[in-house]
């Protein structure tokens, strides 16, 4: 028999396109439309509602960027049409390859009640089925104009990312508003047509199953009469029918579907437009699991249902009700889909706590698995804090996006830095946007790497980022493929459905241990400095508020500002989002963040002040408070002293010109000689006589990379960016800034390009570290800038401080797998060590670093150069990334052991506050060992009064240690994040003393009961 495949498909793809999809709305009628247009950010529904119209018609334009308009469509059922089903259609002016890229819509009925939401791919309105002829048809569309950032040409700079540059020209023009009659036997013969041709471009050409659907459909489109589809949908679905009910294979993969719309918290948009974007999602996903049901939908984020509560209560109520049936399934457990890399250890616990005990005080849930499909990469410290939320399961899709390997595992245990194992999924399908399409399906099964062992995968399934969600299309492609030769069988499943069974057919996968890092979007560690810094003093700040407020609520009865606490943690956590921390998000998210911020800082600053007051009292000295949770200079960790009752700090400071120009700084501690350049050329440890800086080379070097990756400009930087640097050595001066017995200071400045930078390095006594203090002032496009510290060193690894500890990264690249991690994070420190003898590098605010590994020609000696990342200049999305001035605080620590690495990690990050007074403050708690360190102190969140102390071993050893409260104690319990006691795990209380002892980076919550 001659193959005839192709003509057979190529004739299926036309009929599809220009015959049976169009009769699946045969005939229809033209509706009226009017519009307003809000003057500024959108409006209340009412006034919308009740604002006048102007006419307007198909073809005509509208839509300024980010403009709201109030459509208002009417007409008339016609009387021939009684009887029949009858639809809306709407197309504000969609690109169909765009789904939640452009404009989007959300209707409503006359009384405000809304409808569904409007998208590319989902253009109708069900009127009535039946319908009644001269029935009246009134809805009112919200329409939002969101411009393409995206677009076919991705990455170009555009202004239209803020709506202060977007310009007011009209963005899109009505393409359709009709009524229409919807024939559903055509529709469901789309779907036949479009499962069965897609089944068959998979399936191998010499199998059987492939030739038998091809005359399938072959017959199928001889039945059908071009000049009457809709008469002879019947005839032709009936040809297919025998070929739809063939069973699949027993051994054919198992697919969990579960409805899904990824909506990015923020990116394309700005966070005012997210909660129009879950709103109109939800509208959609609650009125479909209406008329669907076997389909079961999962949201994450609970900022988002919040969203929905405050803002569209009539939606939020529908959400209720769908949760409550266990059809609409809250997801995930925290409070946005945030990075995970650069939150610090309590702000990764508090997207838990408060992502959790939203979902369990307003649905009565509590679901187990994290999911996290779109975040850059996992940080080592997360499986122990997803397990001390409560919750066993994590699923994420990212790491396929890696570019150099491919991860062997699609479910395995993840092990932690401490030991904890989370069971993970990475759904083979590729995409947390399935559509059903026949080759998603066909990828997933081809895909898998997890084959002999198990046979379950899962799919999250519908349009993200306000494309609307699953569709009535993928739901219906979904029954045909749930028993289907040739495919996966397919199930909408709830996630945690899908995770037992996955884990009961596969209870003991591979492990991986470690960081799960993303060999992409490696530059989203450095983009948009100020949102990261924003975010940096907001973690600081929140842990000095709860700090200092629980401290005078027990000592002075300072009422704890319970509200306050809870509205700040859910910003910042807010702001953690996967697309603002990393910088990634348009200009206005950004512009929007920074003031924020502001605010954040400004209200948790009176917090402290107020809380330090009453703690300090009255009287004409001072107080010097210290919130770290290291004793320093004689103030203990937690508590506050006078400052005329502390100790001089030991030796003296001294600053001498150096030969050949510049300075020669000395503390009796470190001397450090800065040449003429103003580079950092010795920095010797004077206890132990060794030099820090390699031979020839100079320290606080600023380089400057040419930085323009191939794509995903400010999530990028491709390891190409190395091949060309530029040593800014040229100084414009230097010189002494302070020079006093306890503190010497030099400065240099420099300039370069269309900028400049001033730095400061210093000295202080009785402190064992090179203060590093740079200011910029960035006004370079597409360039990279880093600071350079070539370590006299040799060690084929070091330590990055991440949640709760810190994981180890070679400084190699023997495999694939270590070359592809050219640029990492760290949160305060990285550390450095040959036996007996290291050094840290610590920092204020920045994450993102690189460590290279050279041998010296001339001794043979080895070079480990570590280079902070300060400053990108990424034109896309925002095309002004970090111009103007920024500052950066960096120390380098010589002889450091990775307690001091810690130690002073908290030091440059929590500085100490001078306040008047007179009254001693002694810490509400206190540590004998320096290796537990307090992450958070605070009063429980019930509102008992207890003291929760949450603690972890920082070093990566055991400690066996006592924790006394500065207060009476009547009890201790170990509780998990969310401060609920663990039965069966108990402490030992001797009289105020708690006796804890924990495994390496263990993390430890204890609720303290006061008598």
């Amino acid at each position: 028999m001659h193959d005839d495949r192709s003509l057979v498909e190529s004739r299926l793809k036309r009929v599809l396109d220009e015959r049976i999809r169009p009769a699946v709305h045969p005939v229809s009628v033209p509706l009226r439309a009017g519009i307003w247009t809000a003057p500024g950010e959108p409006v209340p529904v009412a006034e919308g509602l009740a604002a006048p119209r102007t006419p307007i018609a198909v073809g005509d334009a509208w839509g300024a960027p980010w403009s709201t308009s109030w459509l208002t469509v009417s007409g008339t059922v016609p009387e021939e049409w009684a009887g029949r089903t009858v639809e809306a259609l709407i197309d504000l002016g969609f690109d169909a390859n765009m789904p939640g890229f452009q404009c989007e819509g959300l209707v409503y009925r006359p009384d405000g009640s809304p409808v569904k939401g409007l998208h590319p791919r989902n253009q109708w309105v069900r009127i009535a089925a039946p319908a009644a002829g001269g029935e009246e048809v009134l809805l009112h569309v919200e329409a939002a104009a969101n411009p393409v950032i995206l677009d076919y040409h991705p990455f170009l700079p555009t202004e239209l990312g803020d709506k202060d540059t977007a310009g007011d020209r009209p963005q899109y023009r009505l393409a359709r508003m009709d009524l229409a009659v919807f024939d559903e036997t055509v529709w469901e013969l789309v779907a036949d047509l479009e499962v069965l041709g897609e089944l068959m471009a998979e399936l191998p050409v010499e199998g059987a199953r492939r030739w038998d659907v091809l005359r399938a459909v072959e017959r199928a489109l001889d039945a059908i009469d071009l000049q009457d589809v809709n008469g002879t949908a019947a005839a032709a679905r009936a040809e297919l029918a025998g070929v739809l009910a063939t069973p699949a294979e027993p051994s054919a993969h198992r697919l969990s579907a579960v409805g899904h719309a990824h909506i990015d918290s923020a990116w394309l948009w700005p966070l005012r437009e997210t909660v129009r974007k879950v709103a109109r999602t939800t509208a959609n996903m609650t009125a479909l699991l209406e008329d669907e049901p076997d389909f079961v939908y999962t949201m994450s984020q609970a900022q988002q249902y919040a969203w929905i509560k405050e803002h569209r209560p009539e939606v939020y109520a529908r959400v209720k009700k769908a949760v409550a049936e266990g059809r609409f399934v809250p997801a995930g457990g925290m409070w946005v889909e945030s990075d995970t890399n650069m939150p610090s250890s309590e702000a990764m616990a508090r997207q838990f706590v408060h992502g959790k005990r939203f979902f369990l005080d307003e649905f009565g849930v509590e679901n187990q698995e994290a999911w996290l499909p779109d975040t850059f990469g996992f940080a080592g410290g997360l499986p122990q804090i997803i397990k001390e939320a409560g919750s066993k399961w994590l699923l994420t899709q990212k790491i396929s996006w890696s570019q150099v390997n491919s991860f062997p595992h699609h479910t395995f245990w993840w092990e932690g830095i401490d030991g904890t194992r989370i069971y993970t999924h990475f759904p083979p399908i590729d995409t947390y946007n399935c559509s059903m399409q026949g080759r998603e399906i066909a990828h997933a099964v081809r895909n898998f790497k997890d084959k002999g062992r198990a046979s379950r995968s899962l799919a999250p399934t519908g349009w993200g980022d306000g494309g609307g969600g699953a569709t009535r299309e993928m739901i219906a492609k979904a029954a045909r493929m749930r028993d289907l030769e040739g495919s996966a069988r397919v199930r909408w499943e709830r996630p945690a459905e899908f995770f037992a069974k996955a884990q009961a057919e596969y209870p003991e996968p591979p492990v991986w241990m470690g960081e799960l890092y993303l060999e992409l979007h490696r530059a989203t560690l450095t983009s948009q400095a100020r949102t990261k810094q924003g975010n940096r003093a907001s973690e600081n700040l929140l842990r000095e508020a709860e700090l200092w407020a629980a401290t005078a609520a027990v000592r002075a009865g300072l009422p704890y500002p319970y509200a306050e606490l809870d509205r700040l943690w859910k910003t910042v956590l807010l702001h953690q989002f996967h697309d603002i921390l990393p910088g990634s998000s348009i200009a206005w998210v950004h512009r929007e963040a920074e003031a924020t911020y502001a605010a954040v800082a400004e209200e948790l600053g009176g917090i402290i002040d107020r809380a330090q007051r009453a703690l300090a009292g009255d009287g004409d000295g001072e107080l010097v408070f210290n919130s770290a949770p290291h004793s320093r200079a004689g103030i203990p960790a937690g508590g506050a002293l006078r400052a005329e009752a502390l100790p001089a700090a030991p030796g003296r400071c001294t600053v001498e010109p150096r030969a050949g120009g510049g300075f020669v700084l000395a503390n009796g501690l470190l001397r450090v000689a800065v040449d003429a350049r103003g580079l950092v050329v010795s920095v010797v440890d004077l206890d132990s006589g060794r030099e820090t800086v390699a031979p020839g080379a100079a320290a606080n070097l600023l380089q400057l990379h040419p930085d323009f990756p191939n794509m995903w400009d400010a999530w990028d930087v491709d390891r190409f960016y190395r091949n060309t640097v530029t040593d800014l050595t040229d100084v414009d001066e230097l010189t002494v800034a302070t020079d006093s017995a306890q503190a010497v200071r030099v400065r240099v400045t420099r300039s370069f390009g269309s900028s400049r930078a001033v730095q400061t390095l210093g000295l202080t006594a009785g402190a064992k570290r090179l203060d590093l203090d740079t200011e910029v002032d960035w006004h370079e496009t597409e360039k990279f800038l880093k600071c350079a510290f070539p370590l006299d060193l040799h060690t084929d690894r070091y330590a990055a401080e991440t949640q709760f500890g810190h994981l180890h990264r070679p400084t190699h690249t023997n495999t694939s797998w270590e070359a592809a991690k050219f640029e990492a994070c760290n949160h305060r420190f990285v550390h450095f060590e040959e036996p007996g003898w290291g050094v840290a590098l610590v920092t204020a605010s920045t994450y993102g670093h690189d460590v290279t590994r050279t041998v010296r020609a001339a001794d043979r000696g080895t070079t480990t150069t570590v280079r902070a990342s300060l400053l990108r200049a990424p034109r896309f999305p925002d095309p002004h990334t970090d111009q103007g001035p920024h500052r950066f605080r960096h120390a380098l620590v010589p002889g450091a052991v990775i307690g001091d690495a810690v130690r002073e990690g908290y030091r440059i990050n929590l500085p100490e506050r001078r306040v008047p007074g007179s009254a001693e403050v002694a810490p509400l708690v206190g540590v004998a060992d320096e290796a537990v360190v307090v992450s958070a102190l605070k009063l429980a969140d019930d509102g008992s009064g207890d003291v929760v102390v949450r603690v972890y071993e920082s070093r990566g050893g055991r400690a066996r240690t006592r924790l006394t409260a500065g207060f009476a104690l009547a009890g201790a319990r170990v509780c998990d994040l969310l401060e609920r006691p663990r039965d069966g795990e108990a402490v030992r209380v001797e009289g105020d003393d708690v006796l804890i002892e924990l495994r390496p980076f263990q993390l430890l919550t204890l609720r303290l009961t006061r008598v």
